[in-house]
């Protein structure tokens, strides 16, 4: 098993800067996650840290070891792709045990490793297919397999399940969730994909531009979002957001935008009364509201449908309100048509407030 230090990694192609001046570690045995937009240098780590890129500046530790000039091959580590990278001319056993062949591994060794990680993975009817015969999701278990075998100190995945449809992403994520788990392996693992990065992280990286944004365990991520970049990528529906400002009548802070006002909790009252007529940008998670009502409540914004999404256990609703469409998810029970003039109760405990110059929260 093996810890992860990674400290003042710059990686540079030409004039672009994929990664810039990146700290971060990762603890023996954690599943760790790099979240972020195409381009924003989450596999270029990766592949630095498996030793298939140079960086510029910088130093990459394995424990307590520089690994800066250590070869792909002396790192320990086990890579699965995105596109599979499967030897199409040979057998699924053959792919599986290829790695070990070159370790000049023994015959009886490599048929034992071959076959307990095909029974882990479920492919043992498969082994003498060829890559061409199986599904998707049967190709990515054989890249696994391929990995396992390796029995290495460290996982590095590169987006593994982006080619496999929905359903199978589903019980795929529970299968590697379940490898890290029976494993005790230190896993890295690259997406794009918010609900991948939720589902398996222990601890999720989101990058921008080649910058770490904010580290922290999915609930951290979602719930304590550090800047509006951060909270707009995570969630589906994005996070609605309201321009405005902050006001102080007494002992309580208001959120102002024309005729509406919201009022905050005492809690969210004492960090925010310091930027008192401030320009703010108010943010609200579609799923943070109470059921629809008609009554003219407090906290409560209104508007107009404008139009209805189910999607079976819930539904979403496009409201036009203050001026903005907003998106809100609420049960299937909530009865509306389009064009129903709506009020939606706020969770005003669960409402964040971002700074409208710097982007930063003024709450987390």
């Amino acid at each position: 098993m093996a810890s992860i230090r990674i400290e003042g990694v710059t990686k540079r192609f030409g004039n672009v800067v994929a990664v810039d001046d990146l700290d971060l570690e990762i603890h023996d045995k954690e599943f760790l996650v790099l979240l972020g937009p195409s381009g924003c240098g989450k596999s270029t780590t990766l592949n630095i840290i498996a030793g298939l890129e140079d960086m510029n500046e910088g130093n990459i530790y394995f424990d307590d070891q520089i690994v800066n000039f250590l070869p792909p091959h002396r790192r320990d580590v086990a890579m699965v792709f995105q596109s599979y990278a499967l030897y199409p001319h040979k057998s699924v056993y053959d792919n599986i045990a290829f790695g070990l062949r070159m370790r000049r591994f023994n015959r009886q060794e490599i048929d034992r490793l071959v076959k307990h990680a095909a029974d882990r993975l479920e492919i043992s009817h498969l082994l003498q297919r060829r890559p061409h015969e199986l599904s998707g999701g049967q190709r990515q278990r054989v890249a696994l397999g391929r990995a396992i075998v390796r029995q290495p100190a460290v996982f590095l995945m590169d987006e593994p399940l982006s080619n496999l449809d929905a359903a199978l992403r589903v019980s795929m994520r529970a299968e590697i969730k379940r490898l890290h788990q029976t494993m005790q392996t230190t896993f890295v693992y690259v997406t794009h994909d918010q609900a991948e990065a939720l589902t398996l992280a222990d601890r999720i990286v989101v990058l921008k531009d080649g910058v770490a944004q904010q580290t922290g365990t999915p609930d951290d991520i979602y719930q304590r979002p550090c800047s509006m970049f951060v909270a707009s990528f995570l969630g589906s529906p994005q996070m609605n957001f309201l321009r405005g400002s902050l006001k102080k009548e007494g002992d309580r802070v208001l959120f102002c935008r024309g005729g509406f006002s919201l009022d905050f909790p005492s809690a969210m009252a004492r960090k925010l009364v310091g930027h008192a007529g401030q320009e703010v940008v108010l943010g609200i998670r579609p799923e943070d509201v109470d059921e629809r009502t008609n009554s003219p409540t407090a906290n409560c914004l209104h508007g107009r449908v404008n139009f209805t999404l189910s999607i079976g256990s819930d539904q979403y609703l496009s409201v036009q309100a203050e001026g903005v469409e907003l998106f809100f998810r609420v049960g299937r029970d909530t009865r509306c048509a389009d064009g129903d003039s709506v009020a939606i109760a706020v969770a005003t405990d669960r409402l964040h407030v971002f700074d409208k110059e710097t982007t930063q929260s003024l709450l987390w």
